[in-house]
């Protein structure tokens, strides 16, 4: 599934969970997400290793970094054109991806579609 545009959930307060998460990382860790959004947008085909739809999820899919040591996990969901929203991210400590994790981006992938309806 190839990515033509990246956009940053922000709640109704404006609050964008993650730019909060991006400016908390080191430079080098920015820098290689940097380099995974450059790549969801230039490749048709992107390798599982870099974005994965997460099973038993409402169609949320996790973007993938493997740094010295640390694996980063940026959650999602695609809008309509190909459009990924990102919910937030995180430092993933465990084998699987946190279910709390999951269920944020669920409620924020929710929260955008309704309010995206309201507004017209």
């Amino acid at each position: 599934m190839a990515v033509n545009r990246i956009l940053f959930y922000r709640s109704s307060r404006g609050i964008c969970p993650a730019k909060e998460f991006l400016d908390s990382i080191s430079d080098q860790d920015a820098q290689r997400v940097a380099w995974l959004f450059k790549l969801l947008n230039e490749v048709d085909r992107i390798p599982e290793t870099y974005l994965k739809k997460l099973r038993g999820t409402d169609e949320i899919w996790e973007a993938r970094i493997q740094t010295a040591g640390k694996s980063i996990r940026l959650l999602g969901f695609f809008d309509t054109n190909a459009t990924f929203v990102v919910t937030h991210g995180f430092t993933k400590k465990t084998q699987g991806t946190p279910q709390r994790e999951i269920e944020t981006a669920e409620r924020r992938k929710y929260d955008y579609y309704k309010r995206r309806e309201n507004n017209g």
